[in-house]
């Protein structure tokens, strides 16, 4: 995180037994590495934060994508659903037309068509 070598990490250590004193070094030490434990988990949340942020983001944009073709989806099915309604009715109303200009139907029964019967075929004799 901050390059620290060796060398440099031994210097910072004399200098604070030098400051501080042998007494309460340990106790420094503790505390300094508390703080930079709680130091670490809170840029770890940070990024934790970001993290999430983003990729709500990302289901945002993908959310809206997703409106929009549905929303797209919605008006062609309604165009197919006006022209095929506009077509049946004037379907309709030609059928309509038709039947209205049509003779009425008599009340005798149309000719039936002669009933054709198949032929026989002859069975084998048995012996």
């Amino acid at each position: 995180m901050f390059d620290i070598g060796f060398s440099e990490l031994l210097v910072i250590g004399l200098v604070a037994l030098i400051v501080i004193g042998p007494q309460k070094l340990p106790r420094v030490a503790r505390t300094a590495g508390h703080l930079l434990g709680r130091l670490q988990r809170y840029v770890a949340d940070v990024k934790a934060d970001i993290n999430r942020e983003i990729e709500l983001e990302e289901l945002r944009k993908m959310r809206d994508s997703m409106q929009q073709a549905a929303s797209e989806m919605h008006k062609a099915a309604s165009d197919v659903q006006s022209a095929v309604d506009s077509e049946l009715t004037k379907t309709a109303d030609e059928l309509n037309r038709a039947v209205a200009g049509a003779p009425a139907e008599s009340a005798t029964p149309a000719a039936e068509p002669p009933k054709v019967e198949a032929p026989k075929t002859e069975q084998p004799k048995q012996a």
